[in-house]
């Protein structure tokens, strides 16, 4: 049932919405719980609409949504506003937003649109390349504001999507071979706190006070649930504070300090759950385009949950990717919720014309 994401992706929302209260209740970010409230509501909201829209309509668009993004994408890298050293929103008066998160889903309806389109013949690469190539370029806008982890997810989205849609696929070959190449250039491209981040995740010990500090507290606050977890409100790496940006980047790490291994399986069961939802539709799908975007919405969820899960456990350098539904942000949010409508369209739309 097209119903069955929805209501997975409100379950695992409202247990962010818990895991959110116990990370800022009691502290001078407080007003964060009550602001993830309001756009759960606008969310929801636009889960609704973008299921009610036929995803077909959104297609014959996606080039153009795909040029909004990658203005609003430069507008970001010129004027955008900074915070932490990094130029990722646009702001306008009181509101303020992240285009990178949006940027993946024009980028995953483009990719559903150029599959679908070649369906009916093999594709060339003189062809296909040109296009690749302009769908790399924000994930190149996204790096530069920087944001390396935003980045990094673009390009496994598209690669994921490449590899398990394409009819032929030496061209996600050579593309994957090419970016290997690249990685001596990308790290001499990085910042230093970039660098210094990749080599905490290698020894975080070497810089307990420093760069390895947030995995090391990570580490700790999810060793330190144990089977069954502290209890509600009662993990002492979240409340006490070791634990940085405990609402976004490391939302996992309160929710295994509070409730645990087995907690953490339910958490985990339910994200596996609802991209079995999205793979499902996708099989089901009544034209190529949508399989591909389910498919592309699908490998979007599980390459968030998989980086953030990682990072957390010192599996993964700290690059700020967010838990879909449980980190704090507007952004993030909104993305997930509109990436579950398209899905739910799909979904709607398997039996009509």
């Amino acid at each position: 049932s097209y119903l069955s994401g929805g209501i997975d992706s409100s379950l695992v929302a409202a247990l962010g919405l818990l895991n959110l209260y116990s990370a800022v209740n009691g502290t001078r970010h407080a007003g964060k719980f009550d602001q993830q409230l309001r756009w759960m509501f606008v969310g929801a909201i636009a889960f609704a609409v973008f299921t009610a829209i036929d995803y077909r309509s959104l297609l014959r668009v996606a080039w153009i949504g795909f040029g909004l993004a990658l203005v609003a994408l430069i507008i970001v890298d010129v004027a955008g506003s900074n915070a932490k050293g990094s130029e990722r929103w646009i702001s306008i008066g009181t509101l303020g937003g992240q285009p990178s998160e949006l940027a993946k889903l024009a980028v995953i309806l483009v990719l559903a649109r150029l599959v679908s389109d070649g369906a009916g013949a093999k594709p060339s690469w003189a062809a296909l390349a040109p296009k690749l190539l302009l769908l790399c370029v924000p994930a190149v806008l996204i790096a530069v504001q920087p944001d390396l982890g935003t980045a990094t997810l673009l390009t496994l989205i598209m690669l994921s999507v490449g590899f398990l849609a394409l009819r032929d696929l030496w061209p996600m070959v050579y593309t994957l071979f090419g970016m290997f190449l690249a990685v001596p250039i990308l790290w001499e491209s990085m910042h230093r706190y970039q660098k210094d981040r990749v080599l905490a995740f290698l020894d975080p010990s070497a810089d307990s006070t420093g760069s390895g500090w947030h995995t090391l507290q990570s580490i700790f606050a999810v060793g330190s649930g144990k089977l069954l977890g502290k209890g509600f409100m009662s993990g002492t790496q979240n409340q006490f504070d070791f634990l940085p940006e405990h609402w976004t980047d490391f939302p996992f790490s309160v929710w295994a300090e509070e409730w645990g291994f087995v907690g953490s399986v339910v958490m985990l069961a339910l994200f596996a759950f609802l991209i079995v939802w999205l793979l499902n539709i996708a099989l089901r799908a009544r034209d190529t385009a949508g399989a591909v975007l389910c498919v592309g919405v699908a490998a979007m969820t599980f390459w968030h949950v998989i980086v953030n899960v990682a990072m957390v456990l010192g599996m993964a350098p700290v690059v700020g990717v967010t838990l879909p539904f449980i980190s704090y942000g507007g952004s993030s949010l909104l993305t997930f919720f509109i990436g579950m409508g398209l899905c739910g369209s799909v979904s709607l739309r398997r039996h009509g014309y």
